[in-house]
């Protein structure tokens, strides 16, 4: 009874260590919002409006969001939370925030049945406090809830292998991934596939009718996915109906994945591996790195134990489905140049990995070093918190937009306003909650068709560069724009964070 009463305030309070550092002061950082971000969420506010996207297309499968597309899910989630707070930064990272949280105890429930308590306990927390989970769990970039819903099908996966009813949920939330991030469309088979054949050879898979049925759901949710892919390479027309539509897109990126491109991918997965960052201020924390630099000999660790529980024993190892999705976020790193959130499957592997070597490491050594190495990662925990919520804070501004709200709101009474080439049309949408039909309506842009659209003008707002601008009465330009001839013309300047007003 006492042990049990330790384990669940151990859990209670890393869950509750994990949701204070994804709480505090969620919505404001980051300050600002991303310009993907800001697309995703203004595509949940067209859909929830008239049920339409930004092209026009009817609850699509796919949106077609810059020309090129954009994962579905994210903003599909962002309705309810639309419906009855509006249109707000915070509201709009809320699946996120939701998804990111679940995960702990997913996690938990997971590495559990592969391993033992101890282990269940200690990887969560790794999780709770892993700067890369933090960072994810705090903005809406609509490709980084695929981490999450792969993980919540394989803790289903596990206990269905116990009970099968939970084969459905496994198929449920493995099939909602593929409209999480359509990077990991190929290998989501192919992780199941693995999954399944070695539980099977090892006799810890059952054929049976819930099975059956979580296959036939998960097939039935991949289903509009391979329409759209049949519209995209030309096999069919688009797909246009009152309930949903499948769209033919601008431009299709299927060139992204290469076998011949492998030797430059894997020098830059290993750069990304080994330096724990893509040099992207959105994807990682500074000296902190991904999982912090401690991880790294314990994440190798993991791997000898792995190994080595392979070559003794004679049963599957129960963590052969983590390492199935380990193998295919590694092929999908040789196969496609990735950044960290292109590849993002692959860290809750090496944050189990991590807890696997640190286990290890004590219990080979017969060595009580586990609250010695806790307090080491609490210590680097509180390192972080605190730079992430100042100096980061900080350095993540420029990526944010911030200051836009405030001067689209300083301009609202303006007939017309022309801002640089370089704002985002995607955040003037957001901010300023620009009908939908009047958006389709008058929408031009600077590069169609394209693979990243570029908006010349919609409604009062015209995007210029420095050289088109003439004698308009107001002007809104980045930091990254020198106003000095518009201050020459008698233009007075107000400055909005990273953003500054001219008018006359």
């Amino acid at each position: 009874m006492k042990s049990e009463t330790k384990r669940r305030l151990c859990f209670w309070a890393i869950l509750a260590l994990g949701i204070g550092i994804r709480l505090w002061r969620f919505g404001a950082v980051p300050e600002g919002i991303n310009q993907d971000e800001a697309f995703a969420g203004y595509e949940a506010f067209c859909l929830l409006r008239d049920g339409m996207d930004t092209a026009g297309y009817r609850f699509p499968v796919y949106l077609t969001a810059w020309g090129s597309g954009m994962n579905a899910l994210e903003s599909y989630l962002m309705l309810p939370f639309l419906a009855v707070f509006g249109l707000k930064t915070w509201v709009i990272r809320l699946p996120q925030l939701l998804t990111g949280l679940l995960s702990l105890p997913a996690m938990y429930g997971a590495v559990r049945r592969m391993r033992s308590e101890t282990q269940a306990l200690l990887t969560m927390l790794l999780l709770a406090i892993c700067p890369w989970h933090v960072l994810l769990s705090r903005w809406a970039l609509e490709s980084n809830l695929a981490p999450g819903f792969l993980l919540f099908g394989l803790y289903f996966f596990l206990r269905a292998l116990e009970d099968g009813r939970f084969f459905w949920l496994s198929g449920l939330f493995y099939g909602l991934s593929l409209y999480a991030y359509a990077t990991v469309w190929p290998f989501v088979p192919l992780m199941l596939a693995l999954m399944l054949g070695l539980c099977a050879f090892r006799r810890k898979l059952r054929f049976s009718l819930h099975l059956l049925g979580g296959g036939a759901l998960l097939t039935l949710l991949a289903l509009p996915l391979l329409l759209f892919l049949a519209v995209n390479f030309g096999w069919i027309g688009e797909i246009r109906t009152a309930f949903f539509s499948v769209p033919k897109l601008l431009y299709m990126r299927s060139g992204e994945l290469s076998f011949r491109n492998i030797p430059e991918n894997l020098q830059n997965l290993c750069s990304i591996l080994w330096t724990q960052s893509d040099g992207l201020p959105w994807n990682s924390a500074g000296a902190f790195g991904l999982l912090y630099p401690l991880s790294a000999p314990f994440v190798l660790l993991g791997l000898l134990s792995c190994a080595e529980r392979r070559v003794r024993g004679r049963a599957c190892d129960p963590a052969s489905p983590m390492l199935s999705q380990l193998l295919a976020a590694l092929l999908l790193g040789l196969l496609v140049k990735v950044n960290v959130n292109r590849v993002n499957i692959l860290f809750p592997p090496l944050v189990f990995l991590a807890g696997e070597g640190i286990c290890w490491f004590c219990g080979r050594f017969r060595l009580r070093l586990l609250p010695l190495v806790t307090a080491a990662y609490l210590l680097c925990f509180g390192l972080f918190a605190r730079y992430y919520f100042t100096d980061y804070r900080e350095l993540l501004r420029p990526s944010f937009a911030w200051g836009l709200e405030e001067a689209l709101e300083a301009a609202q009474s303006e007939d017309e306003l022309v801002l640089s080439g370089d704002v985002y049309y995607p955040d003037v949408l957001f901010y300023t909650h620009l009908e939908p039909a009047r958006f389709r309506e008058t929408v031009r842009y600077q590069n169609y068709p394209a693979a990243f659209l570029r908006a010349a003008s919609f409604d009062r707002y015209r995007f210029e560069s420095e050289n088109g601008m003439g004698e308009e009465p107001c002007y809104l330009l980045s930091a990254w724009n020198d106003g000095t001839f518009l201050e020459e013309r008698g233009y007075t300047a107000e400055r909005f964070g990273y953003y500054t007003l001219y008018r006359k």
